[in-house]
């Protein structure tokens, strides 16, 4: 079976599109690790108020608003990238 690589969504604390990315993550199944930016000062230089950002490794997957349809399709093609390195 096709597993997800592991994922980490950036946030800060009080950020509502944070809030809202990972109640839609956690609807669609998806395994992340959460990390507050404000936590550390590199953090906070490399994504700023960028924040939420959703991460594989070093590959920024998406940011901004994580809409459902976003995330859907996100899933979709990881799905299908793990897949063919199978």
């Amino acid at each position: 079976m096709s597993r997800l690589p592991p994922l980490t969504l950036y946030t800060r604390r009080g950020c509502h599109l944070c809030e809202q990315a990972e109640e839609r993550l956690r609807l669609l199944d998806f395994a992340y690790t959460p990390v507050d930016v404000d936590t550390d000062p590199a953090l906070r230089a490399r994504y700023g108020d960028d924040v939420p950002v959703l991460a594989a490794g070093e590959r920024v997957l998406l940011r901004g608003v994580l809409s459902r349809a976003r995330l859907s399709e996100l899933k979709l093609r990881l799905l299908r990238e793990a897949g063919e390195g199978a």
